[in-house]
């Protein structure tokens, strides 16, 4: 028996055929593909630093710096992750279930893989100490690879990469 009555039953297949299913095959272009800015690369010695400041899994935006600031160091540049406040959890290779390391659903580790992608191309990962004791989390938890970091730092990291003439890309989610 359906929980719901006939005129809601109708309503839903009213619903559902208004509009084609699939209203496109798989494979339909739906946009365009003029990329408007060249593929620039990195000139020698030309640094990137992004600050992520962001719960991670709360939302898309601590994954799409990490993907950024991988893309950049493909791109030739000298890359730097800097994780701090609520970001420093993205640096905790403790997560999984029912046991670390384990995907408890599809995606739980995406940030620690790409996290790790990014290391073993090359690329430097600093963590807040301060972000992490705010959370329980120690230092031996952290995704191998992965420099703890004094709360002094972050700004001081800022100056440094903006003395270097870096391009310094900082990311929140709130």
């Amino acid at each position: 028996m359906s929980v719901f009555d006939d005129e809601i039953l109708a309503n839903m297949e009213k619903s559902v055929a208004e509009i084609q299913h699939p209203s496109q095959p798989k494979g339909t272009n739906l946009y365009g593909s003029t990329k408007l800015f060249p593929d620039y690369q990195a000139s020698e010695g030309q640094a990137w630093l992004t600050l992520v400041h962001g719960i991670p899994h709360e939302s898309s935006v601590s994954f799409v710096a990490v993907l950024q600031t991988t893309r950049a160091l493909r791109k030739g540049f000298d890359a730097t992750l800097y994780f701090y406040g609520p970001g420093a959890l993205a640096c905790a290779d403790t997560r999984g279930f029912p046991t670390t390391g384990d995907t408890a659903f599809p995606g739980n580790q995406n940030m620690n893989d790409a996290i790790k992608t990014f290391i073993s191309e090359g690329g430097t990962v600093l963590c807040c100490r301060f972000g992490m004791a705010l959370h329980g989390q120690r230092e031996e938890d952290l995704i191998e690879g992965v420099v703890p970091c004094h709360p002094l730092d972050v700004q001081d990291a800022v100056i440094h990469f903006a003395n270097k003439g870096a391009i310094i890309n900082s990311v929140y989610n709130l």
